[in-house]
């Protein structure tokens, strides 16, 4: 599947920028809350405007994976079933740990950008 292999390097490649960051210590314990990611009504400029605005070392790391960007387009076009799967394998992806409570709460604040 194309959209799960971009996940995955999206996941390697964002995680390899959390350790260049120095983010990768501590690993989220919580086990996020995917409805405001799968459900949301935000557009792809709302979302990097909240996640620039609340937490700008993962904006940057972000805004410097070309890969990222276009994965986060591809789940915004896709529909909930597939946006689902997709969440649930960014979730349990080790890499993506340090970063899960800026994406979430980017998606739980887009509205207001």
């Amino acid at each position: 599947m194309i959209q799960l292999s971009l996940t995955r390097m999206a996941a390697v490649v964002i995680g390899g920028a959390a350790l260049s960051l120095g983010l990768g210590a501590g690993v989220a314990s919580a086990a996020p809350d995917l409805g405001p990611a799968i459900n949301t009504t935000c557009s792809y400029p709302q979302l990097v405007a909240a996640l620039e605005a609340q937490n700008p070392q993962v904006a940057a790391a972000f805004n410097r994976t070309p890969i990222v960007q276009r994965g986060l387009n591809e789940f915004l076009a896709a529909g909930p079933e597939q946006r689902a799967k997709t969440a649930q394998h960014v979730a349990s992806a080790p890499q993506m740990q340090p970063y899960l409570p800026a994406i979430e709460q980017a998606f739980l604040t887009c509205n207001n950008f």
